[in-house]
Protein backbone atom coordinates (compact mmCIF):
# COMPACT_ATOMS: atom_id res chain seq x y z
CA UNK A 1 0.00 0.00 0.00
CA UNK A 2 1.37 3.11 -1.15
CA UNK A 3 0.10 6.16 1.72
CA UNK A 4 -0.15 9.80 -0.64
CA UNK A 5 0.09 13.00 1.66
CA UNK A 6 0.92 16.43 1.43
CA UNK A 7 1.52 19.57 3.04
CA UNK A 8 -0.50 21.56 0.67
CA UNK A 9 -4.02 20.13 1.36
CA UNK A 10 -6.14 17.17 0.51
CA UNK A 11 -7.49 18.90 -2.56
CA UNK A 12 -4.40 20.38 -3.52
CA UNK A 13 -3.13 20.01 -7.38
CA UNK A 14 0.04 18.08 -6.31
CA UNK A 15 -1.92 15.64 -4.36
CA UNK A 16 -3.99 14.57 -7.69
CA UNK A 17 -0.69 14.70 -9.26
CA UNK A 18 0.81 12.18 -7.63
CA UNK A 19 -1.70 10.44 -7.50
CA UNK A 20 -1.67 10.16 -11.42
CA UNK A 21 1.98 9.51 -11.21
CA UNK A 22 1.12 6.30 -8.74
CA UNK A 23 -1.15 5.07 -11.67
CA UNK A 24 0.04 0.95 -12.49
CA UNK A 25 2.60 1.52 -9.46
CA UNK A 26 0.55 -0.45 -6.57
CA UNK A 27 -2.45 0.31 -4.54
CA UNK A 28 -2.78 3.95 -2.61
CA UNK A 29 -4.85 5.72 -0.06
CA UNK A 30 -5.02 9.49 0.15
CA UNK A 31 -4.48 10.77 3.97
CA UNK A 32 -3.50 14.83 3.45
CA UNK A 33 -3.83 17.94 5.91
CA UNK A 34 -7.23 19.05 5.51
CA UNK A 35 -5.45 22.49 5.15
CA UNK A 36 -2.00 24.10 4.12
CA UNK A 37 0.47 23.30 5.97
CA UNK A 38 3.52 24.77 4.14
CA UNK A 39 6.88 25.18 6.00
CA UNK A 40 5.45 23.69 9.10
CA UNK A 41 8.28 20.80 9.31
CA UNK A 42 8.41 18.26 11.23
CA UNK A 43 5.46 19.61 13.74
CA UNK A 44 3.20 17.15 15.46
CA UNK A 45 0.13 17.45 17.43
CA UNK A 46 -0.33 15.28 20.72
CA UNK A 47 -2.45 17.53 22.93
CA UNK A 48 -5.55 18.06 20.70
CA UNK A 49 -7.92 15.94 18.86
CA UNK A 50 -7.22 15.60 15.70
CA UNK A 51 -10.25 15.40 13.18
CA UNK A 52 -10.17 13.09 10.25
CA UNK A 53 -12.75 13.67 7.80
CA UNK A 54 -13.74 11.86 4.20
CA UNK A 55 -13.75 13.28 0.81
CA UNK A 56 -14.52 12.90 -2.83
CA UNK A 57 -12.78 9.40 -3.95
CA UNK A 58 -12.24 8.17 -0.24
CA UNK A 59 -9.68 11.16 0.57
CA UNK A 60 -9.21 11.53 4.28
CA UNK A 61 -8.29 14.80 5.64
CA UNK A 62 -6.89 15.27 9.05
CA UNK A 63 -6.69 18.55 11.28
CA UNK A 64 -3.68 18.12 11.54
CA UNK A 65 0.12 18.40 9.83
CA UNK A 66 2.04 16.00 7.26
CA UNK A 67 3.77 14.13 9.96
CA UNK A 68 0.36 13.86 11.96
CA UNK A 69 -1.20 12.19 8.78
CA UNK A 70 1.37 9.86 8.65
CA UNK A 71 1.38 8.93 12.19
CA UNK A 72 -2.26 8.35 12.33
CA UNK A 73 -2.17 6.00 8.93
CA UNK A 74 0.62 3.99 10.55
CA UNK A 75 -1.65 3.31 13.87
CA UNK A 76 -5.19 2.84 12.40
CA UNK A 77 -6.05 4.32 9.17
CA UNK A 78 -3.77 2.50 7.08
CA UNK A 79 -1.74 0.18 9.42
CA UNK A 80 -0.73 -1.83 6.05
CA UNK A 81 1.35 1.07 4.37
CA UNK A 82 4.53 -0.49 3.08
CA UNK A 83 5.70 3.32 1.39
CA UNK A 84 5.39 7.49 2.58
CA UNK A 85 4.99 9.25 -0.87
CA UNK A 86 4.52 13.03 -0.05
CA UNK A 87 4.12 16.11 -2.98
CA UNK A 88 3.92 16.88 -5.29
CA UNK A 89 4.93 20.48 -3.24
CA UNK A 90 4.35 23.63 -4.76
CA UNK A 91 7.83 24.46 -4.30
CA UNK A 92 11.15 23.30 -4.30
CA UNK A 93 12.14 21.49 -1.16
CA UNK A 94 15.79 21.81 -1.88
CA UNK A 95 19.13 21.12 0.12
CA UNK A 96 18.78 23.06 3.80
CA UNK A 97 14.97 23.37 3.05
CA UNK A 98 14.09 19.74 4.03
CA UNK A 99 15.08 20.71 7.84
CA UNK A 100 11.37 23.15 7.42
CA UNK A 101 9.31 21.17 5.06
CA UNK A 102 6.18 20.11 5.99
CA UNK A 103 6.30 17.11 2.99
CA UNK A 104 9.61 16.15 3.71
CA UNK A 105 8.71 15.84 7.22
CA UNK A 106 5.77 13.28 6.54
CA UNK A 107 8.40 11.07 4.98
CA UNK A 108 10.84 11.31 7.39
CA UNK A 109 7.91 10.36 9.80
CA UNK A 110 7.70 7.20 8.01
CA UNK A 111 11.13 6.39 8.53
CA UNK A 112 11.24 6.64 12.13
CA UNK A 113 8.55 4.08 11.98
CA UNK A 114 10.77 1.81 9.66
CA UNK A 115 9.20 2.88 6.39
CA UNK A 116 11.00 3.56 3.15
CA UNK A 117 9.45 6.89 2.12
CA UNK A 118 9.64 9.48 -1.22
CA UNK A 119 8.56 12.93 -1.16
CA UNK A 120 8.28 15.38 -4.53
CA UNK A 121 8.46 18.81 -5.14
CA UNK A 122 8.53 20.84 -7.79
CA UNK A 123 10.84 23.98 -8.09
CA UNK A 124 8.90 27.28 -9.53
CA UNK A 125 10.86 29.34 -11.78
CA UNK A 126 9.60 33.16 -10.98
CA UNK A 127 6.85 33.71 -13.65
CA UNK A 128 5.54 30.30 -14.40
CA UNK A 129 3.02 28.16 -13.41
CA UNK A 130 3.32 24.35 -13.08
CA UNK A 131 2.06 22.07 -15.82
CA UNK A 132 0.95 19.48 -13.47
CA UNK A 133 0.65 16.43 -16.37
CA UNK A 134 4.05 17.19 -17.02
CA UNK A 135 4.65 17.40 -13.41
CA UNK A 136 2.75 14.00 -12.91
CA UNK A 137 4.43 12.37 -15.74
CA UNK A 138 7.99 12.66 -14.56
CA UNK A 139 7.02 11.79 -11.00
CA UNK A 140 5.70 8.90 -12.73
CA UNK A 141 9.18 8.07 -14.04
CA UNK A 142 11.04 9.11 -10.86
CA UNK A 143 8.88 6.59 -8.94
CA UNK A 144 8.55 3.74 -11.17
CA UNK A 145 12.52 4.08 -10.72
CA UNK A 146 12.87 4.49 -6.98
CA UNK A 147 9.86 1.87 -6.10
CA UNK A 148 12.30 -0.85 -7.36
CA UNK A 149 15.55 -0.11 -5.67
CA UNK A 150 16.27 -1.66 -2.14
CA UNK A 151 15.63 0.30 0.47
CA UNK A 152 18.28 1.21 2.92
CA UNK A 153 16.40 1.57 6.70
CA UNK A 154 17.01 5.24 8.12
CA UNK A 155 17.12 6.64 4.69
CA UNK A 156 14.47 8.34 2.10
CA UNK A 157 14.82 9.75 -1.27
CA UNK A 158 14.20 14.01 -1.88
CA UNK A 159 13.26 14.77 -5.44
CA UNK A 160 13.04 17.78 -6.99
CA UNK A 161 11.51 18.43 -10.12
CA UNK A 162 13.06 21.66 -12.04
CA UNK A 163 10.69 24.22 -14.24
CA UNK A 164 11.53 24.31 -17.67
CA UNK A 165 9.95 26.76 -20.17
CA UNK A 166 6.42 25.15 -21.67
CA UNK A 167 7.54 22.96 -24.67
CA UNK A 168 10.78 22.06 -23.39
CA UNK A 169 11.98 18.71 -23.49
CA UNK A 170 11.63 16.27 -20.94
CA UNK A 171 14.53 16.76 -18.41
CA UNK A 172 17.49 14.38 -17.14
CA UNK A 173 17.42 12.38 -13.94
CA UNK A 174 20.42 12.84 -11.86
CA UNK A 175 21.22 11.60 -8.91
CA UNK A 176 23.40 14.00 -6.28
CA UNK A 177 24.04 15.08 -2.66
CA UNK A 178 21.82 17.78 -0.70
CA UNK A 179 23.55 21.39 -1.11
CA UNK A 180 24.51 22.34 2.53
CA UNK A 181 24.62 26.03 1.81
CA UNK A 182 21.85 28.09 3.65
CA UNK A 183 19.30 30.18 2.30
CA UNK A 184 20.38 34.07 2.40
CA UNK A 185 19.18 35.77 5.07
CA UNK A 186 17.68 39.15 3.88
CA UNK A 187 14.74 40.59 6.52
CA UNK A 188 13.13 43.92 5.58
CA UNK A 189 13.24 45.37 9.18
CA UNK A 190 10.95 47.91 10.75
CA UNK A 191 11.13 49.02 14.64
CA UNK A 192 9.51 45.65 16.35
CA UNK A 193 8.80 43.80 12.88
CA UNK A 194 10.80 41.84 10.20
CA UNK A 195 9.85 40.20 7.06
CA UNK A 196 11.95 37.93 5.34
CA UNK A 197 12.77 38.82 2.15
CA UNK A 198 15.53 36.38 1.04
CA UNK A 199 15.90 35.73 -3.04
CA UNK A 200 15.05 31.89 -3.35
CA UNK A 201 15.87 31.59 -6.64
CA UNK A 202 19.30 33.92 -6.18
CA UNK A 203 20.47 31.08 -3.33
CA UNK A 204 24.23 30.19 -3.23
CA UNK A 205 24.74 26.60 -4.32
CA UNK A 206 27.58 24.02 -4.98
CA UNK A 207 28.34 22.86 -8.43
CA UNK A 208 27.83 19.42 -7.83
CA UNK A 209 24.17 19.59 -5.18
CA UNK A 210 20.63 19.23 -5.86
CA UNK A 211 20.00 23.18 -6.12
CA UNK A 212 22.44 23.26 -8.72
CA UNK A 213 20.82 20.54 -10.81
CA UNK A 214 17.48 21.51 -10.07
CA UNK A 215 17.94 25.29 -11.23
CA UNK A 216 19.73 24.19 -14.24
CA UNK A 217 17.03 21.58 -15.68
CA UNK A 218 17.66 18.46 -14.33
CA UNK A 219 15.27 16.39 -11.78
CA UNK A 220 17.65 16.00 -8.93
CA UNK A 221 17.30 13.16 -6.51
CA UNK A 222 18.89 12.81 -3.59
CA UNK A 223 19.66 10.17 -0.65
CA UNK A 224 18.63 11.67 2.41
CA UNK A 225 19.97 9.81 5.74
CA UNK A 226 17.67 10.25 9.08
CA UNK A 227 19.38 8.02 11.20
CA UNK A 228 22.48 4.84 11.17
CA UNK A 229 20.34 1.29 11.16
CA UNK A 230 21.96 -1.85 11.85
CA UNK A 231 21.28 -4.26 9.55
CA UNK A 232 18.18 -5.49 12.59
CA UNK A 233 17.09 -2.21 11.96
CA UNK A 234 18.23 -0.84 15.60
CA UNK A 235 19.41 2.67 15.89
CA UNK A 236 22.98 3.07 15.91
CA UNK A 237 23.03 6.46 15.46
CA UNK A 238 21.76 10.07 14.82
CA UNK A 239 23.31 11.73 11.28
CA UNK A 240 24.70 15.06 11.79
Amino acid sequence: MLLLTNDDGYDAPGLLALRRACDGLGDSRVIAPLTAQSGCGHRVTTHETLEVSTHENGVLAVSGTPADCVRLAIDHLAPDVAWVLAGVNAGGNLGTDVFHSGTVAAVREGVIHGLPGIAVSHYIARGRSIDWERAARWTHEVLHDLLARPWRPGTFWNVNLPHPAPGAADPDIVFCPLDPSPLPLRYEVEPGRALYRGDYQQRPRRDDGDVAVCFGGGIAVSLVRVFDADLDGTVGGLSG
